[in-house]
């Protein structure tokens, strides 16, 4: 087995960093209101010379201006869920270490490529998502948890190498329980020294608990860690850095969060029909839906969506959070595409057309057309959802006429048919028509049908693309 650990070490500041569209220095703060410390800060606060550990009051007598956003641990815990997500793109065995995450990636090795490959695809997700993080592999999950806290890039395939590896790794760096830290009063510094220790003596100095981790950083225990299982809805919230009285102004957090939206769907190959944005007011909230007409998982598709109907959402009120809730999230079929189908670079994909379209002209403007049994012309199509109704055999006009007009001009050259039609007895509106796919004289392609047995008298009902 190939496990793949995924540190994490600024989770805290990424997720903040990644919700705000402004630059300049930036603290996190943590601790009582008149002892508050800095716990994690950007490159710009730390160019003006503030550090992790300093009071509050200390940086704000070195620097006059900066901003300051206390630090919230339930927030870290919800981003690593997410990304815990993404990486469910890649395994379906994903487990939760504080600060990183760890992927079984042997068995998608057939699917991604070598370890490098998916290390490649790893780091583009996680920098696009705005995350900065280390990578290591290893045979065991622990192991590879050690070497990302060593260094970023590590790899080891075999039992053998992981255990060359692991022999010059400082203790403190060993992810050992607490009891551990007595080892350095002995002498020992790093782990190659503590695994060539006699086991009978660990276990009477330092208990059982020692030797299990040291077992498990090796694999030779199992690695005791719950498999992560994404769920099946959405429900997000971030708060903004201010207060906002403009729509406009919200289409940063609106692209972020459709794009996290959009991750999260293709790792768990789900797509998304409608899902709702709650605006929250100091007072109540402004509930603004997004429906599409099938199932959708495109960034650029969903935010188009979403921003559409924003735009025509008056506030009553400034926003202070957004919250984006998905309560079903049903399964994705992209569409067949060609090889060879090219598209020019700056023409929208036709999804994100539709849906702009509808969210610009209302639900009833834009919709689709479905089959019905019924084969008269007049009756056979009506407004439905995606895969309902049932496939024609023959060809049918993509511009149906509301009623049969005679075709002018000489007689059409005819391409197929006949395609005999007579029904409709049964309820007084009969039916009793052969139907034709023509071309006419400018090259036209139509449809249009003449008394039965009979090639003359045309009457035209549709035309195709």
């Amino acid at each position: 087995m190939l496990w793949a650990c995924v540190l994490l070490p600024h989770l805290a500041l990424d997720g903040v960093l990644r919700r705000r569209d402004d630059s300049g220095p930036l603290v996190l703060v943590d601790g009582p209101i008149q002892t508050r410390t800095i716990v994690a800060l950007n490159a710009e606060a730390r160019a003006a010379g503030l550090r992790v550990g300093q009071r509050l009051s200390a940086a704000q007598a070195l620097l006059a201006q900066f901003a300051v956003v206390p630090h919230d641990a339930t927030e870290v815990g919800r981003w690593q869920t997410f990304l815990a997500g993404v990486a469910y793109r890649y395994s379906s065995e994903v487990c939760l270490l504080p600060h990183a995450l760890v992927l079984e990636v042997s068995h998608s090795q057939g699917l991604f490529g070598p370890w490098p490959e998916i290390e490649r695809r790893l780091r583009a997700d996680l920098t696009a998502l705005g995350f900065r993080h280390r990578l290591a592999a290893a045979p065991t999950p622990h192991g590879a948890y050690v070497l990302a806290g060593v260094g970023d890039g590590l790899a080891v395939a075999t039992p053998e190498h992981l255990r060359r590896a692991l022999d010059p790794v400082p203790l403190g760096k060993g992810r050992l329980p607490q009891s551990a830290q007595a080892l350095a009063g002995m002498g020992i510094r790093t782990l190659g020294q503590l695994l060539r220790m006699p086991r009978d003596g660990l276990r009477r100095r330092f208990g059982a608990e020692l030797l299990d981790a040291l077992d498990q950083l090796l694999g030779d225990r199992p690695a005791g860690l719950a498999l992560y299982a994404p769920p099946d809805s959405v429900d997000w919230r971030i708060e903004l850095s201010h207060e906002v009285e403009n729509v406009a102004a919200l289409v940063f957090p609106l692209r972020r969060m459709t794009a996290d939206l959009a991750a999260y769907l293709s790792s768990r190959d789900g797509g998304v029909q409608r899902f709702t944005l709650h605006l929250e007011h100091r007072e109540g909230a402004t509930a603004v839906t997004i429906g599409m007409l099938s199932p959708e998982r495109g960034a650029g598709v969903l935010f188009e969506a979403a921003r559409g109907r924003m735009e025509q959402t008056t506030l009553p009120a400034p926003v202070l959070a957004v919250r984006l809730k998905a309560e079903h999230l049903p399964p994705f079929v992209p569409e067949g595409r060609d090889l060879f189908d090219e598209r020019p670079a700056d023409a929208l994909p036709f999804e994100q057309v539709r849906e702009r379209l509808r969210a610009r002209l209302g639900d009833d403007a834009v919709y689709q057309i479905s089959t019905t049994i019924d084969p008269r012309p007049e009756r056979s199509q009506r407004v439905g959802a995606r895969d309902e109704g049932h496939a024609e055999v023959w060809p049918r006009p993509t511009w149906l006429l509301e009623r049969p007009i005679p075709l002018r001009g000489p007689a059409p050259k005819v391409l197929a048919g006949p395609e005999r039609m007579e029904t409709g007895w049964w309820d007084g509106d009969p039916v009793r028509r052969d139907y034709y796919l023509v071309e006419t004289m400018q090259g036209q392609r139509a449809w249009a049908f003449c008394p039965p047995d009979e090639e003359g008298g045309w009457m035209l009902h549709g035309w195709f693309a």
